[in-house]
């Protein structure tokens, strides 16, 4: 639509009001304004939420405490080296143990299972050959001593060889049984050792987060207060974007000097579709419900009214 335009030169006081054709829907705007400003304030139930979260600050966070338990068990290794004593006094154990098959002198030679075994042997080799050279009426001869003593010699070197031989390899089973648990005891203790410093380092992030559970509180509090502030200022910041340039439409000029004046045959259109966005004619239940949808239902008409106003 196009609009025309004209100068004016006048001395006279001017009044610059609502125009006729505006002034009822301009004025119904205000009128719904008014209430909305007086209750642009928090809601009851807004109310009882920032009150809620208040109570909640306040009381803090009930996680804190085993939190920060946690952090400081963490940073003091989270016990992770509480069984080293205990390793530490079984290898000792077993070193104790063992130590008389490590030692270079042990041996079972005489021992009484042994001794019992050889001196079998020595019996039954003297009965059998003494009883042969007495048959023969050559008992106490020198070949009968001889042979007694070969007899002997031949049946109880067997026992002791094997005896040998097994206590050899007992004493390196011994060995190596205390090798082994050695290496073991000490990777286990290096193993504890590092869950330790582990459990340390976990410790500084857990003492964060101790740090953060116990300001949560006041955190809360300060966040359910600038809310409570918040919520009004914003509800004002809409209300002032729409009543301010409307108030200024009623004020009172004086003086001499040249007016320009431009008519625009749409700001009426503009002005009766502002007015409707405060009833439930524009699509809401309420006049918030219309202010709302101001941006969508008034388009680039509306950012056009304001700039002339």
């Amino acid at each position: 639509m196009g609009s025309s335009s004209s100068t004016t030169t006048s001395s006279q006081q001017s009044q610059n009001g609502f125009g006729t054709a505006t002034a009822p829907t301009v004025q119904s705007i205000i009128n719904q304004l008014n209430p909305l400003i007086a209750n642009s304030g928090t809601t009851a139930a807004e109310n009882g939420a920032i009150s809620q979260l208040t109570a909640n600050g306040q009381a803090g966070n009930p996680y804190a405490p085993a939190i920060g338990n946690a952090a400081t068990t963490l940073l003091n290794g989270g016990n992770a080296t509480a069984e080293v004593p205990g390793l530490r006094q079984n290898l000792s154990t077993l070193n104790g143990t063992l130590a008389p098959y490590v030692d270079p002198n042990y041996s079972t030679i005489t021992s009484a299972p042994v001794q019992a075994a050889l001196q079998q042997v020595k019996d039954d080799v003297t009965n059998q050959v003494n009883g042969q050279f007495a048959a023969a009426g050559r008992a106490g001869s020198g070949m009968n001593t001889q042979t007694l003593a070969r007899g002997i010699a031949q049946g109880e070197a067997p026992i002791i060889l094997n005896q040998a031989n097994t206590d050899t390899a007992n004493r390196m089973a011994a060995a190596n049984t205390l090798f082994g648990a050695g290496n073991t005891t000490a990777n286990a203790i290096t193993g504890m050792n590092q869950q330790g410093v582990a459990n340390s380092q976990a410790g500084i992030s857990a003492a964060n987060d101790a740090l953060t559970a116990n300001n949560w509180g006041p955190q809360s509090v300060i966040a359910a207060q600038e809310l409570a502030k918040s919520i009004p200022s914003q509800n004002l910041g809409v209300l002032a974007q729409l009543g301010i340039p409307l108030a200024g439409l009623n004020m009172t000029r004086s003086g001499t000097g040249t007016q320009d004046t431009t008519y625009n045959p749409s700001l009426l259109s503009d002005i009766t579709q502002l007015g409707g966005l405060f009833s439930s004619g524009a699509g809401g239940t309420s006049a918030a419900a219309g202010l709302g949808q101001a941006a969508a239902g008034a388009g680039s008409g509306i950012l056009g009214l304001l700039s002339l106003l």
